[in-house]
């Protein structure tokens, strides 16, 4: 047969059945998000999840995760241990089949778990197929059981290797680096932020975490302790930690309401931002969906009722909002469901019908109780909500005003701006310069075709600590909208980005590499963060790498990004190189900022992205707030930890 005719003959012989591990390895993303950074780390997530569920069902009360000296991570809970007798339908030991079988295992045994963690119920099965070695031990029934894998096959049959007094499961893996070619190093802000959020989640929890990779002065490993008596009240604190109340007390219920637990703590500040997290089966729902639309009608239907019962919103011209209610507000809710059904674009957002009711009726009950018991609180939520509802008016005015000034409303492009002659999106970045010196080089060291420059004038508007019509007003964040030819506000959601607009697919702020130069990225990107989320969420946002350091001897010349490389470069140069320090953009000639900073082929950029909302949320209202000593606090620590990603 000619090879023509092979290609063409499509037959029984062209089907590949893959076993359930093959295939995990062969599409890995199919099972685990992606083979990059985020994808990794939720290795980690899956095995934890099964302690969760030990710890949910009221087996276990102590977790520990630890990020071993060799890169590999273990971890130990002190739960019921996997069962290792016989299978009678595989003929092995169960043990052997949950971590070798894809969708095997008790959570989905009714009877074994009510209800079960976990946003794809694959399991430690898979991280078991991505790692090149992983190992099972078991405690169980007073004795010590253990079996050993190599990229998902078992290396021997479970045996028993001592006897013990403790209960419970320990699993170390490796990550299989052929596989996770970006990267198999753990993050340990990562891991730690998603421990923390675990044991908010799930009150009455220990959760040790340990990084042995790295030893103090006094020859102790990094570690942390989280645990949490009254869960999402204490998540609340924790969140608006920098921010100013307005009330006196977290509001806060956790009951069963329909045969679904819902839990749920909020409480009003002096912000102007809404800053709601919802959670599945301890499952942060990025996208939001039943559970949030009903913790959303609670809360507008009991607000409004009570405010208009009061007569504080007699002499307002104007219908109030949903918005309205929610401005300043930090909420959480959290659900446990039976049979979760996910939608959405990432599958994080809860489909079950029959959350909606049962969540309204919870929040308009805690609300309805408070509001009754703290007439003072009352009245400053409602009084909040009149200012809400005038801001947004004002608020509407200004974002058409930039609607108008926008390439779609055919207002032209800010006069800064100096474009490129690319038209498709795709193939096309965009320069956020700080100052108009600096932004004059990158014009000139810029390849035409697809970077375009827009100089920014010093710092922009503090977002944090603005109304939003300010925000709209503002000449310079006009100007990155009307650059970047998106707008916020639809007629179905008054707060949505139409990023399908966007003329850009990398939006690159690039400023000094100083402390002023850093603030300024914060502040772009808090402007981002709060505004245009959606940019961040799919990828879009980078922050450039300007050298601090050009080392130069006769005719060679090195970039050096930190002290350590400055002096490596300085001693391949025989020691006595000359060095110049930039203070900034504009100390570097077009060439020069060009080659180092952005030259596809050489440059580096670190891209955005959001681990979680929750931290983020924090975190920028920690930066962008009034409290100094946090602050310091946060850029001191993460000074130390901070390193540059390709």
């Amino acid at each position: 047969m000619s090879e023509e005719i092979k290609k063409n003959n499509y037959s029984a012989d062209s089907i590949q059945a893959l076993e359930g591990m093959e295939h995990v390895r062969m599409r890995p993303s199919m099972y685990i998000g992606d083979v990059g950074v985020r994808g990794l780390h939720h290795l980690v997530y899956e095995v934890v999840d099964n302690s969760i569920d030990e710890a949910m069902g009221g087996h276990c009360d102590s977790i520990s995760v630890a990020i071993n000296e060799d890169g590999s991570v273990t971890v130990e809970d002190n739960g019921r241990g996997i069962p290792v007798d016989l299978h009678k339908k595989e003929g092995v030991s169960a043990l052997e089949v949950v971590m070798t079988k894809i969708g095997a295992g008790g959570k989905f045994d009714k009877d074994s778990y009510k209800v079960s963690g976990g946003l794809h119920g694959v399991g430690v099965s898979v991280v078991n197929a991505l790692s090149v070695h992983m190992k099972s031990t078991v405690f169980r029934e007073g004795k010590i059981y253990e079996q050993e894998y190599e990229r998902g096959k078992a290396l021997y049959p479970v045996k028993q290797i001592g006897e013990t007094d403790k209960r419970g499961t320990r699993q170390t893996f490796f990550p299989d680096d052929t596989i996770f070619q970006q990267t198999t190093e753990f993050s340990y802000d990562t891991l730690s932020a998603r421990m923390r959020e675990l044991s908010f989640l799930n009150k009455g929890i220990t959760i040790t975490f340990t990084d042995k990779r790295e030893v103090d002065e006094k020859g102790e490993f990094r570690s942390e302790v989280f645990h949490s008596d009254e869960g999402l009240k204490e998540y609340i604190r924790y969140l608006d930690g920098n921010r100013e109340p307005i009330i006196s007390h977290v509001i806060s219920m956790d009951h069963e309401k329909g045969e679904i637990p819902v839990e749920v703590a909020l409480i009003y500040n002096t912000s102007y931002s809404e800053n709601i997290f919802s959670y599945v089966n301890n499952i942060n729902t990025h996208e939001g969906g039943t559970h949030l639309q009903g913790f959303r009608s609670g809360l507008t239907r009991t607000l409004k009722k009570y405010a208009d019962s009061s007569g504080l919103l007699d002499k307002l011209k104007f219908e109030i909002s949903g918005d309205d209610f929610r401005e300043g507000l930090t909420a959480i809710i959290s659900v446990k469901v039976a049979e979760p059904q996910f939608e959405g674009q990432t599958k994080t957002k809860l489909g079950n019908r029959e959350v909606v009711s049962p969540v309204s009726q919870a929040v308009g009950e805690m609300l309805e109780n408070y509001l009754e018991e703290n007439p003072n609180d009352a009245r400053v939520i409602i009084q909040k909500v009149i200012l809400a509802a005038q801001a947004r008016h004002a608020a509407k005015k200004a974002r058409e005003m930039v609607q108008r000034k926008t390439v779609m409303g055919g207002g032209g492009l800010p006069g800064k701006l100096s474009d490129c002659s690319e038209q498709d999106p795709a193939r096309c970045e965009v320069y956020l310069v700080e100052g108009d010196s600096a932004g004059g080089t990158a014009k000139q060291g810029r390849d035409r075709n697809f970077q375009a420059i827009l100089p920014l004038r010093g710092k922009i508007l503090n977002v944090e600590k603005a109304m939003h019509h300010k925000v709209f007003e503002n000449e310079e964040i006009r100007n990155i909208f009307t650059a970047l030819g998106v707008t916020v506000g639809t007629a179905e959601d008054s707060k949505a980005l139409n990023i399908e607009k966007l003329r850009y697919h990398k939006v690159i702020i690039m400023c000094d590499a100083d402390v002023d130069g850093s603030h300024i990225s914060t502040l772009i990107l808090t402007f981002f963060f709060r505004f245009m989320k959606e940019l961040i969420e799919e990828g879009h946002v980078y922050i450039a790498a300007p050298p601090l350091y050009l080392v130069k001897k006769g005719n060679k010349k090195e970039y050096a990004w930190n002290d350590v490389q400055r002096d490596q470069a300085n001693e391949r140069m025989g020691g006595s190189a000359s060095i110049q320090r930039y203070k900034g953009l504009g100390e570097m000639n077009a060439e020069q900022l060009w080659e180092t900073t952005m030259d596809p082929e050489f440059r580096t950029l670190r891209q955005v992205t959001i681990e979680s909302l929750a931290e983020a949320d924090r975190v920028f209202s920690m930066l962008m707030g009034d409290e100094v000593p946090p602050r310091r606090e946060f850029i001191e620590k993460n000074a130390v930890y901070a390193n540059i990603d390709a």
